[in-house]
């Protein structure tokens, strides 16, 4: 069976910026396992699957070792490849996924996500997380990850987590954040658990940061900037119980898997 695989880096203007994921479209769906076995053998944080239903899309997101329930970055990487190399011609997208639909709008050059806002909620640090943390924390809250507030960039920056401690806590990760120096938010997400240390760029800890980030700030459109090694930058629109990411995609890698 050949099955074509696309590199996109999402969240990025240019090649080795953002956050690679794979995408695999596919005519069917391919038994769990063998949809495991490609994402490990990609070892990208994300491999993204889909496979067309009338007018949308089931759309489905593994990292090396596990499914997951929500992706950004992979959303916005298959939502690319089905503009640019897969010729869909209308000017949305809609995906079936786990967390519901997700809508895909494209804006020339830049494509936007509507996601499930979750706001997190002020929450006892377990002392594994603190632990690891190896700085204090201004504020500790979880929402689907622990949100981790620290004092400024410059702290955010410099962390240097024991990922040893993280990858038996509970959550799906831990986000650390901050007041960003020239944009309204930092971050950076850390996912030991699912073999992926640091993120480069995860759009669905935006789903929760820009919820937070809204009530400290006052103000529903925000600019988020991940300080991983690659870096990327989210733009981020609060709607009710609904955020809106927004960001570019290049490609990287075109091919064809044999299994």
């Amino acid at each position: 069976m050949r099955i074509p695989i696309y590199q996109v880096d999402a969240f990025a203007t240019q090649v080795f910026s953002g956050n690679p994921a794979a995408v695999c479209p596919l005519v069917n769906w391919l038994d769990d396992d063998v949809l495991l076995s490609i994402a490990e053998e990609n070892n990208l944080s994300e491999t993204a699957f889909f496979v067309a239903n009338g007018d949308e899309y089931q759309l489905r997101w593994f990292t090396p070792v596990a499914e997951i329930d929500l992706c950004g970055h992979a959303t916005l990487a298959a939502a690319h490849v089905l503009f640019k190399h897969l010729s869909y011609v209308q000017s949305s997208i809609t995906f079936a996924t786990r967390s519901g639909n997700l809508i895909v709008h494209r804006n020339g050059d830049e494509y936007s996500i509507d996601f499930p806002a979750s706001m997190p909620q002020v929450s006892t640090a377990p002392v594994a997380l603190l632990k690891g943390l190896g700085t204090s924390a201004v504020e500790v809250l979880k929402a689907f990850d622990y949100i981790v507030v620290v004092d400024n960039q410059s702290v955010l920056s410099a962390l240097q987590p024991d990922f040893s401690v993280w990858a038996a806590l509970d959550l799906r990760g831990v986000v650390v954040t901050a007041p960003g120096d020239d944009v309204d938010f930092v971050s950076r997400c850390f996912f030991p658990k699912l073999r992926v240390d640091e993120d480069p760029v995860t759009g669905s800890a935006h789903c929760e940061l820009a919820p937070y980030w809204q009530k400290q700030l006052g103000k529903n459109d925000l600019v988020g900037k991940q300080l991983s090694a690659r870096t990327g930058t989210v733009q981020c629109k609060v709607i009710q119980q609904r955020v809106v990411l927004t960001g570019s995609a290049v490609d990287y890698m075109q091919g064809t898997i044999t299994v």
